[in-house]
């Protein structure tokens, strides 16, 4: 069942951050964004072969400027719409974007500033709390995203306590070993999973915690299912396979989603899903998390009440908050 789209709107960033591949601005200063035309077409094939769920990504998603368009055309379609950002454009788009997007998330990679700007390579750190603050007084309900690393993760305390002040719920994000990168220490996974444990306004998903326990993908016996329940657009219109990350084939969309997806082609991606000799170890979470959206085994299990957490902390504090505004306004 295909759940989800990784719609990569750009790969160009207006940061460089030490932990993210598309940080190298030589690679991508070349690259298009994608149009909205492709973009409207293949939204309308994916919701109607099933897809609820679009990642608008990057990249720095804000960096397109028909954005706001995109969301409001895939919402239109019923599908949930999530954007992770910096926050350097969010002022820009705010008031375009609000009632559009269910999960609204500002990257946060420190609870010190000069620390988080170091780690993105720009000063950001400031506009992470005025983009919070005007989405809060737009009646949006935002997460914080930290990126834990093995650098960073024992300032989960601190970051933690940045949530509890702005009322937030605090998603960690563990780093995935991918490119140069080499995901989370066994002592660091250990004291994430430890600290997070319990507490309700913090959203990590435990099956993602297990895999790293596991050594990652098992080719022998896989968990992924990048191929059949994730498709992954590019900014040149292409959908690639069997993943971003791993992406060594790239198919231009000039026939539609469903030809392609019944195509021979892509009948050996779905076969070879996740037993490809680069698959061996992965953790990348954009892959798990729609590859343990149902109970079939331990790590969905895991992921299944992470996820009910989530969701129900969530609508808690959506409710107060509305309560809130409502109290203010009546005054």
């Amino acid at each position: 069942m295909l759940l989800l789209c990784n719609y990569y709107l750009t790969y160009k960033c207006n940061a460089y951050c030490e932990f993210c591949h598309f940080g190298d601005h030589n690679v991508f200063k070349d690259t298009p964004y994608a149009k909205l035309e492709d973009f409207k077409s293949n939204v309308k094939q994916l919701a109607e072969m099933g897809v609820k769920f679009i990642d608008l990504t990057g990249g720095e998603p804000l960096l397109h400027e028909e954005i706001h368009l995109m969301a409001e055309f895939a919402k239109s379609f019923n599908m949930q719409t999530s954007i992770t950002t910096n926050g350097l454009l969010y002022h820009k788009f705010a008031e375009k974007l609000a009632g559009i997007i269910n999960l609204l998330h500002f990257s946060l990679d420190s609870p010190d500033e000069e620390e988080h700007n170091r780690i993105r390579k720009v000063d950001c750190y400031k506009s992470v709390f005025e983009s919070i603050k005007i989405a809060k007084s737009l009646g949006e309900f935002p997460d914080i995203h930290f990126t834990v690393t093995n650098e960073t993760y024992k300032k989960l305390p601190g970051m933690y306590e940045i949530a509890q002040k702005h009322d937030l719920v605090l998603l960690v994000n563990p780093v995935f070993s991918y490119f140069e990168n080499p995901g989370l220490t066994p002592e660091a996974v250990d004291y994430v999973d430890e600290y997070c444990d319990g507490k309700m306004d913090v959203y990590l998903n435990k099956g993602f915690m297990k895999l790293r326990r596991d050594g990652g993908n098992d080719i022998n016996n896989t968990s992924c299912k990048a191929v059949t329940r994730v498709i992954v657009i590019s900014p040149k219109n292409e959908i690639i396979l069997p993943c971003y990350h791993f992406g060594n084939e790239r198919i231009p969309i000039d026939q539609p989603i469903k030809d392609i997806r019944n195509s021979e082609k892509f009948k050996y991606y779905k076969q070879m899903e996740g037993k490809f000799d680069f698959c061996q170890g992965c953790t990348v979470n954009c892959y798990f998390e729609p590859s343990f959206a149902f109970p079939t085994n331990l790590y969905a299990i895991s992921s299944l009440t992470s996820k009910i957490k989530y969701s129900y902390n969530k609508l808690i504090k959506q409710k107060i908050s509305k309560l809130k505004i409502s109290n203010s306004t009546e005054k």
